[in-house]
């Protein structure tokens, strides 16, 4: 074989090498590249689903702490009133004063359900919390404070208006509270245990809870306080063009 046909073989050999690398090459590039475009899309696209996983439970957390700081303020007003009946029993001439206060221990309750409608109307926020024991025990606790508001301070308010028992010394020695007061601690302890077991399912802490606590009171208060301060301006602004039309008119 001439030296010019070797080194043409030769150089031919080195070009097939030479486009099979590159072909190689580029295939792993497009290959690496495709497999770092999807993969960090799916850590990207699991990221988001962990944070709105979590900022669902928290916000729902957070209705369940708020209820129950509702539900042990009305305990407390209602054992409160039962002191008072006692007081006023062990001395008569206290009537009078400490009727006024059991009046205003009157349980009066309102819950706000927003977060329950997010959370109980979409499918869509059931499936990103993806815990099927979790979903239960909220939807149990919803459907307990529902009972507790129509049974505790439903049926106590009417009675109190239907019966007027602080009119009276008589009635209001009468007047039986003890019921309410045993039913209002059978809901708070099993709410509470509802409430306890959702934080332990989704490793929620207290720390994390009085930190969610603090952020939302933060922008409810911005947000009442700029919503007050546009409302007070309008009506200083209303008041005064008022008062500058009737000086125009020069009533007497």
């Amino acid at each position: 074989m001439s030296p010019k046909f070797q080194i043409l073989s030769s150089l031919k050999e080195y070009s097939l090498k030479e486009n099979a690398r590159q072909f190689l090459l580029s295939l792993l590039a497009t290959t690496v590249s495709i497999a770092l475009t999807f993969g960090t899309a799916a850590i990207i696209d699991d990221y988001k689903k962990e944070q709105d996983k979590h900022e669902i439970v928290m916000m729902v957390i957070y209705d369940m702490y708020c209820t129950l700081q509702q539900i042990e303020q009305v305990d407390s007003n209602i054992r409160e009133a039962m002191d008072l009946q006692l007081q006023i029993s062990k001395d008569t001439t206290t009537f009078d004063e400490l009727r006024f206060q059991l009046i205003h221990k009157t349980p009066s309750i309102s819950f706000t359900e927003t977060t329950e409608h997010i959370f109980s109307s979409s499918i869509e926020t059931i499936n990103t919390v993806d815990n099927l024991l979790f979903t239960q025990n909220v939807a149990e606790f919803y459907l307990a404070r529902k009972q507790y508001a129509s049974a505790i301070c439903d049926t106590l308010i009417n009675s109190i208006s239907i019966e007027r028992p602080f009119n009276s010394l008589k009635r209001t020695l009468d007047f039986d509270l003890s019921w309410y007061a045993m039913a209002s601690q059978g809901f708070f302890s099993q709410m509470q245990e509802q409430y306890d077991q959702c934080k332990q399912m989704m490793d929620i802490s207290d720390d994390e809870i009085n930190a969610y606590w603090k952020r939302r009171k933060h922008i409810e208060e911005n947000s009442a306080g700029r919503k007050n301060t546009e409302t007070f301006d309008k009506i200083i602004e209303l008041q005064q063009e008022i008062q500058e039309n009737a000086e125009r008119l020069n009533l007497e």
